[in-house]
């Protein structure tokens, strides 16, 4: 195997970690940020939609952006912008400058967070196998760094000026470190002529995009529903201490960590429509445990199958966007990231709203319907003619409509 696609491979380790401990470090000072800056939760909610309305922009920006240059060059730029754009929150001093440093935060990790997921696309083609899964699970170990960091700099009452402006430039020449890692361009093949990237362009998008799309954004707010309501889940509906309620999301964040360091072998094995397929079912049961459960520990147990089965699906969904059209591998995956995203964020006001009608736990039964959506919709993964590796399939492939 070629070093330039095994260091690439690490280096596109290194950038996911880069961007989950970006975005942790703003998540680990939310709380001291908000009381520096003097607003109520209220206007909390309202900025943090200026950090998803930010990041859908950059994702929509980066997309042809970085089929057009190639990951080598965006990722990096994307990186260095997001290291930049660390230090802004910890500056604000009004809601004003607060949202403006939101914005601009969101908006440069979504661009990284496309191209990132474009280079990581390039690798698994030069493997020829899925890897993509891996990658995700270190922006979620990248979260745990950001966790154990702020738990350190907190406890000693540092400022979050000081401690993100420290940790930005930590994060800087860690980025700067890494480029000469990057695949260059022609180390991925992509069995397509010089013209190749201005064809996909004036080509239809392929309706298997939109459907890959809308299936990212249903398994995003699934996924989102976790983070929001599953301590609440345990504290309101079972009665739970709030140190035992926490408990919850750990319980959920640890399984999807967890399933995806293991879902590419799996994915190799038995394919990725596979993980899509019955992770999916697996998560619609896990979810619906722990709303039935009566009791504290088969709740935990239910979020805990919940995280497993949703751990593979989103990775797979991305690496069969970018495999579709290796010229448009960038565009495509900002699509189905870019509406993946718009699940994470509506998954409050679709769900909060609905807790004025019926009980909290009873309100999860709109993500099981939407994981069963994706269960019964796995097949879309392999049903053209470009797969992802380690996609297989005994049936001629359907022509695209």
């Amino acid at each position: 195997m070629e070093r330039s696609l095994r260091v690439g491979r690490l280096a596109t380790f290194v950038y996911f970690t880069l961007c989950g401990f970006i975005l942790g470090m703003w998540i680990v000072h939310i709380p001291t940020i908000e009381q520096r800056v003097g607003i109520s939760h209220a206007v909390l909610g309202w900025l943090l939609l200026l950090l998803g309305g930010g990041a859908f922009a950059g994702m929509q920006l980066i997309g042809p952006l970085s089929d057009r240059f190639g990951a080598r060059k965006v990722v990096p730029v994307s990186a260095v912008l997001s290291c930049a754009a660390l230090v802004l929150p910890g500056l604000a001093t009004s809601p004003w400058t607060l949202g403006a440093a939101l914005f601009v935060l969101g908006c440069t990790t979504g661009c990284l967070d496309v191209a990132m997921n474009a280079h990581a696309v390039q690798v698994e083609r030069g493997y020829g196998r899925p890897v993509m899964s891996a990658f995700h699970a270190m922006f979620s170990i990248g979260g745990v760094f950001a966790a154990l960091v702020g738990a350190f700099t907190l406890g000693r009452e540092w400022s979050p000026a000081v401690t993100l402006g420290a940790m930005a430039a930590l994060s800087l020449v860690v980025t700067l470190a890494a480029v000469p890692a990057l695949m260059p361009p022609e180390a991925a093949p992509v069995g397509a002529d010089a013209g190749a990237g201005e064809k996909s362009a004036r080509r239809p998008v392929p309706r298997r995009i939109w459907i890959m799309a809308a299936l990212a954004l249903m398994l995003m707010l699934s996924e989102g529903v976790a983070g929001d309501w599953s301590a609440l889940h345990l504290k309101d509906v079972l009665d739970a201490s709030p140190s035992t309620a926490a408990f919850a999301y750990g319980a959920f964040a640890t399984a999807m960590t967890i399933g995806r360091l293991l879902a590419d072998p799996v994915a190799a094995r038995f394919g990725p429509v596979a993980i899509l397929r019955y992770g999916s079912g697996a998560a619609a049961a896990g979810l619906v445990l722990a709303a039935l459960s009566p009791t504290i520990p088969v709740a935990l147990i239910g979020w805990t199958v919940f995280g497993i089965g949703l751990s593979g699906t989103i990775p797979q969904l991305f690496s069969a966007a970018g495999h579709i059209d290796p010229a448009a591998a960038g565009t495509n995956v900002s699509r189905v990231a870019g509406l993946g995203y718009i699940g994470i964020l509506a998954g409050p006001a679709v769900i909060g709203p609905m807790t004025h009608f019926m009980p909290l736990n009873l309100t999860f039964f709109l993500p099981v319907a939407f994981c069963v959506i994706a269960c019964l919709t796995a097949p879309i993964l392999t049903s053209g003619e470009t797969r992802a590796p380690g996609a297989t399939s005994k049936e001629p492939a359907p022509q695209e409509a």
